[in-house]
């Protein structure tokens, strides 16, 4: 359920419902909103008595929430979350966020390249593997922490905000040291140990779409990271498996209308992922953008041909400067800039 607070509502109110729903054994995430501050309750609502919530001093009303999720549904929360990146920019706002680099960080020297080149052609985030979930056991696993420090070496240079992932519970420690934001990938989108321990985290959480998930599996998922006190979720959609061949993936762009209508937590667009070939990637940039997407994340390297891991869905730094500059023109017309 959710508490709608009254409008001008005092500090000393909201904190004595937030007591009520403490001494029923619940749990409370109070949102600020900039009409009204709503308080959700997660738990057993069997235990709560609802006349003593709804008199409580400041109350508005108590309401049901029908979504099973409950802190990432837009019954909660009406206007659009914006979710910070950590370098004073962030996601969900006018601005399409856009974040970029290589899948695998390979070497100091193509990392720094290529974070150069996307700042400059207006990329506010870098993403780049360190550690690599791959098919094969034989093929390039990521170098690990050498390559988180060669990210952070790259954040100092440019600026741009680090996101990488991070495959695993004892991995969040250490990745949370080096980057800004945490990616969940699809294979992980159901570890929910991961969901809980990244919940527990400071740090943002872009969270990938399982490659066979719902959207209701993908919101639970992002649930998982807010229940656990986080409230910075950013969802990303990265293509699911159909039985299309001429893709690698199947790239949805549906659902971004469709998160928009169900949750207030921004979503991204993979275009890489979501197609797995390069020439593709600008055409459903710009599609992205113009259905309403709040970002994309695109894996860009200056020689796709020699590339470690996925050069075959990779757009060169030119490409991609020519892609912002053809977004920019989409996204005004929707109201948005680049």
């Amino acid at each position: 359920m959710i508490v709608v607070m009254q409008t001008g509502v005092a500090q000393a109110q909201i904190d004595h419902v937030v007591q009520l729903v403490r001494d029923a054994g619940l749990r409370e995430h109070v949102i600020v909103g900039t009409e009204r501050t709503v308080i959700a309750v997660v738990g057993d609502e069997r235990k709560l008595e609802l006349g003593a919530l709804e008199n409580a001093g400041g109350v508005d009303r108590v309401m049901p929430v029908l979504a099973p999720y409950k802190v990432a549904s837009r019954e909660v929360k009406r206007e659009p979350s914006v979710i910070p990146l950590g370098n004073g920019t962030a996601v969900g706002g006018k601005r399409i966020g856009l974040i970029a680099g290589p899948c695998s960080v390979e070497s100091r020297q193509q990392l720094i390249e290529i974070a150069h080149a996307v700042k400059e052609a207006g990329a506010i985030g870098l993403r780049g593997g360190a550690f690599k979930p791959r098919t094969n056991p034989y093929q390039f696993q990521g170098l690990g922490e050498k390559g988180l420090e060669m990210l952070a070496e790259a954040r100092e240079a440019t600026g741009l905000a680090v996101v990488t992932e991070v495959m695993g519970v004892d991995q969040v420690e250490l990745v949370s040291r080096y980057a800004d934001v945490l990616q969940i990938g699809t294979r992980n989108m159901h570890n929910f140990n991961l969901l809980v321990a990244c919940g527990q985290t400071k740090r943002s959480v872009l969270l990938k779409r399982g490659w066979s998930a719902t959207l209701d599996e993908f919101l639970l998922a992002a649930e998982y990271i807010l229940n656990a006190g986080n409230p910075n979720v950013i969802l990303c959609e990265r293509g699911i498996r159909t039985h299309e061949t001429y893709v690698r993936n199947t790239l949805p762009l549906a659902i971004i209308p469709a998160v928009k209508r169900e949750s207030h937590l921004p979503i991204l667009i993979d275009p890489s992922q979501g197609t797995g070939h390069a020439y593709m990637v600008p055409a459903m940039c710009r599609a992205s953008i113009a259905a309403g997407a709040d970002g994309l994340i695109v894996e860009v390297h200056a020689d796709p041909e020699h590339a470690l891991t996925d050069g075959a869905q990779s757009i060169t730094p030119e490409v991609f400067a020519q892609t912002v500059r053809e977004c920019a023109r989409i996204a005004e017309a929707v109201g948005r800039t680049t």
